[in-house]
């Protein structure tokens, strides 16, 4: 069904489709604070999953462009969804940077596994013949009930200073912990996996600066080259971007049956209409052309140190116009958009949580972008 769906549609109709379907589940997924696994199927048959895995193991090898539609198109119905569609795809991509065989051993099977990540180095991980003993606990892993692999990042003893790596583990090695009760972005299930001294063979791991730097092994397709920070803002920001998209359109849907409807009882637009519309339209379209443009930066090939500094920055400042533009909407909807089950007052969480992620702070991704460019000046 994957390849048929793929093939003849591509993936920016394919995440159409997605979308629809979790558009129908989304009440159901904050409920049940995960996706339905419905949801989580079509996402791989649409292609998220492969998208970046290289093509010597079947998969698509693909840009940053494509994949960023799709994400967008799916947050304007799920937000949740969208941010495990550009997950699982960010994942397939650094996966490549395992040794060879590493990558056969994860694809062995066919380039569709759902790979889950904890990026931060939260665990420990110790020497031992022919491998490394990790343990560790790393929380907020989105999608990590569904998981059938993992890459987690841990602190290596060295004979030197502590290397943080990445580590490939199948889900049989980890174990998982009901820990996400969030305000927004519900339905991610971002729960907490453990890691108890558990055998990681070399083979499965790979240093975090080999993917800093876009070192990834016998890469064969411009998005294996690419630094992490000049691409990694686009997987958390464009779920944001459709999610916002989706509040737009339901508010100026909402607004325009309210002035048809109302004039006898003095309703009009106004300037409170007219100037949230204008502005939250435009700072979305804003937000839009710079994350399209990050996008293309990296699908160029050779990124600059500055451009990776500035993709950082726009991806920040993106999400910044984003939360703005969706604040704005909802303050302007009324009492009506605070109702449980409203997809305006869920849109407004999930974009408010998903701002709050690490990548996407503007202070530090700014002083990255001055440091490069006052250095250049």
């Amino acid at each position: 069904m994957r390849e048929q769906m793929s093939n003849q549609t591509g993936l920016l109709d394919a995440a159409g489709q997605v979308a629809d379907l979790a558009g129908k589940r989304a009440g159901e997924a904050e409920a049940d604070r995960q996706l339905h696994p419905e949801v989580v199927r079509a996402v791989i048959e649409a292609g998220f999953a492969r998208h970046f895995v290289p093509s010597r193991w079947g998969g698509n090898a693909g840009t940053f462009a494509e994949v960023t539609r799709g994400v967008a198109v799916i947050g304007e119905s799920c937000a949740s969804t969208a941010w495990y569609a550009s997950l699982t795809a960010s994942l397939g991509r650094m996966a490549a940077y395992l040794p060879a065989p590493g990558q056969e051993e994860l694809w062995r099977d066919g380039p569709d596994p759902l790979i889950v990540g904890a990026l931060m180095p939260l665990g420990e991980a110790r020497p031992v013949p022919g491998g490394w003993r990790v343990s560790g606990r790393w929380p907020f892993v989105s999608a990590v009930e569904f998981s059938e692999w993992a890459l987690v990042c841990a602190m290596a003893k060295t004979d030197g200073p502590p290397e943080a790596r990445f580590f490939a583990v199948p889900r049989d090695a980890y174990t998982t912990v009901d820990t996400w009760f969030n305000v927004g972005m519900r339905a991610t299930g971002s729960n907490t996996l453990v890691l108890d001294d558990v055998v990681v063979p070399a083979e499965r791991s790979f240093t975090r600066e080999a993917v800093a730097q876009g070192r990834a092994t016998d890469a064969d397709a411009p998005c294996h080259r690419v630094p992490l920070k000049a691409a990694n803002g686009l997987a958390f920001a464009v779920p944001v971007l459709g999610a916002a998209d989706g509040a737009l359109k339901l508010w100026t849907s909402w607004i325009a049956e309210k002035l048809r409807t109302s004039p006898a009882n003095g309703i009009s637009g106004g300037p409170t209409y007219d100037g949230t519309l204008a502005r939250s339209a435009g700072e979305i379209d804003a937000a839009r052309l710079l994350l399209d443009r990050v996008a293309a930066v990296a699908d160029g090939g050779a990124v600059t140190a500055l451009e990776t500094a500035r993709n950082s920055r726009d991806c920040a400042l993106a999400v910044d116009l984003l939360v703005s533009a969706v604040d704005r909407l909802f303050r302007a909807a009324g009492t009506r958009a605070q109702a449980d089950g409203n997809g305006l007052q869920r849109a407004w969480r999930d974009v408010n949580a998903a701002a709050s992620h690490v990548v996407l702070q503007f202070e530090p991704a700014a002083a990255a972008y001055a440091a490069q460019a006052l250095h250049r000046a």
